[in-house]
C-alpha cells in the first residue's frame, strides 16, 4: 500500500509513500512533495530536488501529529530507507518499528534508528 501511496507524489526523480500502521489500522499516510499551499513542483530547473520537500515519513508523522492518533508504539511502511532527519522524527513520535522496501546510499538514518533500539525491517519487494 505504501508504494501505491508513493504514486500520489508530484515529484519526478523520487516517488516515496509511508504509512503509519497500529492496532492494524492506518492512522496516517505520507508521500514527498511540497508543503501545503505551495506549487506541486519538487524539482528546480536543474532538476534538483527543492530544499522545502517534505520526505513521506515526515509528511505522515506531521498529520498524525495534528490529529487525535498516537504514533507511540507504531509502525511505519515507508517505500525508501529513512534519512536520517526521518530517523530523529520517527523516533521522537515513538514509533517503534520500520518497515523499508528500498535501500537508500547513505544508511545514517537506519543505524540512527538501530541505535535508538527501534526495529528495522528489509523487505525485497519483487517487480510486478
Amino acid at each position: 500500500m505504501a508504494m501505491i501511496w508513493a504514486e500520489n507524489s508530484y515529484c519526478k526523480r523520487r516517488q516515496v509513500g509511508a504509512l503509519i500502521v497500529k492496532e492494524n489500522r492506518i492512522i496516517s499516510d505520507g508521500y514527498n512533495g511540497t508543503p501545503s499551499g505551495f506549487e506541486n513542483v519538487c524539482e528546480d530547473e536543474d532538476n534538483l530536488t527543492k530544499p522545502y520537500v517534505l520526505h513521506a515519513e515526515a509528511n505522515a508523522i506531521t498529520k498524525v501529529a495534528a490529529s487525535s492518533n498516537s504514533s507511540k508504539g507504531a509502525t511505519i511502511y515507508v517505500t525508501s530507507a529513512p534519512c536520517i532527519e526521518c530517523a530523529k522524527l520517527i523516533i521522537q513520535s515513538g514509533i517503534v518499528r520500520v518497515v523499508y522496501s528500498e535501500k537508500y546510499r547513505v544508511e545514517d538514518g537506519c543505524n540512527l534508528l538501530l541505535r535508538a533500539g527501534i526495529e528495522l525491517d528489509y523487505i525485497e519487494l519483487k517487480e510486478k
